[in-house]
Order: C-alpha cells, then structure tokens, then sequence
C-alpha cells in the first residue's frame, strides 16, 4: 500500500472512531440528563407542623422536577429582594397586618411565571389556609389554564407531633432540620454539612405548639372539605416512617389522570 493511500485510509479511521465517539457522548448525556418527567405534577402539601412536609416536598420536587412553593419562605425571600409584591407586603406586616390573599396568590403566579424550575409543575407547601385562598389560588390557575391534580393531607395525631418537634433541632440558613431522638446530628447541637451551631425555634414548645395546632385545625378543615368535594383530596398516615410515607405519596402522584 503506497503511503498516500495508507494515509487516506488512516484518516478514514480517524473520522470514523471521531463519529462512534461522538455518538457514544450523546448517549451518555442523555443517560445522566435529569429527569424531565411527561407528564406535569401540580399538588398540594398539606399538614400540621411536624408532619414531615419540609422531608417529602423537596424529595417531591427532586424526584419529579417541579418547584418547592413554601409561602414562608417566598414571602421572606420577597421582602428582602424588595420586590414591588414584596415592599407592598413589608408594609403589611410592619404595620402588624396579615398579607392578603391576593399578594400571596400574586407571589405564586410570579413564580410559576418567571421561576424555571417550575414548568413541569409544583408542590405548594403552607398554602391555602382558607378556602377564600383556595378559590383565588383556582381563579389563578384557571387564568393559566392549568388545575391542581392532587391535595394530599399528612394526617397524624397531635400529641405525637408534640414529641416529634419539642425536640427538632433546625440549621437556619440551609433549613436542615434534625432531631434530638429521632434523627440525632453526628455531633450534638450542630450541623452535619458546615458545622455550624443548631438552634430550637422559639415557637417549637409545647404550649406554642398546641396554639399552632389548634389554629392549624381550625383553618385546615374547611380548605379539606373543599378539595374533597372536588375529589382531589388523599390523606397519607404521616406517623409512619418517612420512607412509607414518601411510597405513599409517589402511588398517589402516579395514579393522577
């Protein structure tokens, strides 16, 4: 073979290896690409403090791409941005007010508007607590021509709560949250990641508890009623371990029309 020709065919080679590579790197992206679910994901958390929300809505929001909605925390992160629903909403509270329902149904549409993350869907977390919230959260969502496809209710009993958060133990920047008996730290009072100190929230005792509780039911039963009446409504055993209840909730995630 006269070199010229061994050369041709050499870079021949060359061009063929350079094509299967570049094939063979296609395919492995798209094996470890994320998970872009179909099928979209719109759902309610519902559930006293303690149920176990801030465990299963970001494994939710893992496991099916959608966004994590806390009210608490939206609402926070506004007011420190500044944002015009924010500086609005600041006025609010510093004058002791309650934010309105249209502000908090405002800061959901913005964030299903403009937050990425949410496109395949969202798990809304402390919203709504009245059915008024609720009818103004379906308006908005009707304007979007989206539906909510599942409430789910984290049902447990109050004095088991009582024993699960007097000795919760939470990471305030990171909202790591351990506990003294259940999920312990590796080393006492602080946190596995950074190492930083861990606190107790002020309103994590027992007779700060049982207002929140009373409140919480007093507010939760007639929003239940609303969404049962739309069948929408699945109430999960929250007393279980955290990884029956999440099997739990994925049955009632995959059986959405």
């Amino acid at each position: 073979m006269a070199a010229s020709d061994e050369l041709e065919y050499l870079k021949s080679l060359v061009a063929q290896l350079n094509a299967k590579i570049a094939a063979l790197e296609v395919k492995t992206k798209e094996a470890i690409a994320p998970k872009t679910p179909a099928q979209q994901l719109r759902t309610i958390l519902i559930g006293p403090p303690g149920a176990g929300k801030g465990t299963q809505a970001p494994r939710i929001r893992d496991e099916f791409c959608v966004c994590h909605l806390a009210t608490g925390d939206m609402l926070r992160e506004q007011v420190t941005q500044k944002t015009k629903l924010g500086v609005e909403a600041k006025k609010i509270m510093d004058a002791g007010g309650l934010v309105s329902d249209d502000i908090m149904v405002g800061m959901i549409k913005d964030q299903l508007e403009n937050n990425k993350a949410c496109k395949n869907g969202f798990v809304l977390d402390g919203f709504p607590r009245t059915v008024p919230q609720a009818e103004k959260l379906d308006g908005m969502l009707k304007s979007r021509k989206e539906k909510l496809d599942s409430v789910v209710q984290l049902v447990i009993e109050d004095q088991l709560l009582i024993s699960r958060i007097t000795g919760r133990l939470i990471h305030p920047s990171s909202g790591r949250t351990y506990h003294r008996e259940f999920h312990p730290p590796k080393k006492p009072g602080v946190d596995d990641v950074t190492g930083e100190p861990l606190i107790q929230r002020s309103d994590d005792n027992v007779e700060a508890l049982r207002k929140r509780l009373t409140v919480f039911h007093s507010q939760t039963g007639p929003v239940v009623d609303f969404y049962k009446q739309k069948g929408l409504w699945h109430p999960i055993d929250a007393a279980q371990s955290p990884p029956v209840v999440w099997d739990n909730l994925r049955k009632v995630f995959a059986s959405k029309p």
